[in-house]
């Protein structure tokens, strides 16, 4: 097999596309750090690399999972969910994906472990949440109805407090109330790529919102959260918790507002959804994107 075609391969094996959600928010919290003179770029470049191999680490233990629990055999795939399908069409082997996943996870926490002693052995309590969400995010999380808010914690607002804490050795209010509005989109990411494979997720013993509330009561939340994370995002600006500049967040209002009224109207209907999957992914890495700029701005 060509050197091109593995890495393509594994490229779609750890979600590569996915990854960018990881770099946006460690650039949040880089971003907060330098809007308040405390940016470090000889931590924030380990810091970046950590995440992102934890985060490519997270979607190999969830390949690995779906194949042996039967899920990637019913699923309808989409560019945004259900898997790459590289394990049902033996591209790769289960062995060797959670090598390298064990292999990913154990390199993060190496460049967690230099983090903690080059600035401070706390970092440590956040590199442990992260470590203990990743390991146990498919085999136990997500099937304890836990999997959206353990991602929006773990891969979303603690990555924003923890990349602050790691370049500034502090973590301020400001910072605390500024990952809300990040971990509840990171929640929603997963929350609405859950709507095409919820018959195939529910036979694989997983239990999400979208199972435990319906596809309708699921849209219900995901609007109200989708709004609520706006609202912080203005309230914040107007309170002067956030410089003013983070509403370019808004620019994204468009994107959320196609994404929620799919979502109310067309969620048990497959065709329809998948372009509300593509408006939420662009919405969410716009909204950090943006929220980072206004920071630096």
């Amino acid at each position: 097999m060509q050197k091109s075609t593995v890495f393509k391969i594994w490229a779609s094996q750890i979600r590569a596309p996915f990854l960018l959600l990881s770099v946006m928010l460690v650039g949040m919290g880089g971003a907060a750090a330098f809007h308040d003179g405390a940016f470090n770029g000889i931590r924030f470049v380990p810091c970046m690399v950590g995440i992102v191999l934890a985060h490519s680490a997270v979607n190999l233990f969830n390949e690995h999972s779906d194949y042996a629990t039967g899920i990637d055999n019913n699923t309808r795939r989409t560019p945004f969910s259900g898997g790459s399908g590289n394990l049902p069409a033996g591209r790769t082997t289960p062995r060797s994906v959670l090598a390298v996943a064990i292999a990913l996870l154990s390199t993060a926490l190496g460049i967690g472990i230099f983090l903690a002693a080059v600035s401070s052995w706390a970092v440590m309590l956040f590199v442990i949440a992260g470590g203990l969400a990743a390991l146990l995010y498919t085999s136990h999380l997500s099937r304890w109805g836990l999997g959206e808010i353990t991602a929006g914690m773990c891969l979303g607002s603690l990555v924003v407090i923890g990349t602050y804490f790691t370049l500034a050795g502090t973590i301020t209010r400001e910072v605390v109330l500024l990952s809300v509005p990040p971990g509840i989109l990171t929640a929603l990411l997963l929350l609405l790529n859950e709507f095409p494979d919820v018959q195939a997720d529910r036979r694989g013993g997983r239990r999400h919102l979208v199972i435990l509330l319906g596809w309708r009561g699921a849209a219900i939340v995901y609007t109200l959260a989708l709004t609520l994370s706006y609202a912080m995002i203005v309230v914040g600006a107007i309170q002067r918790w956030f410089p003013p500049t983070v509403m370019l967040a808004c620019l994204t209002l468009p994107l959320s507002a196609k994404a929620a009224i799919t979502a109310l109207r067309y969620g048990d209907r497959f065709e329809k959804m998948v372009p509300a999957l593509g408006a939420n992914v662009a919405m969410i890495l716009g909204t950090d994107l943006l929220v980072a700029v206004g920071l630096m701005l």
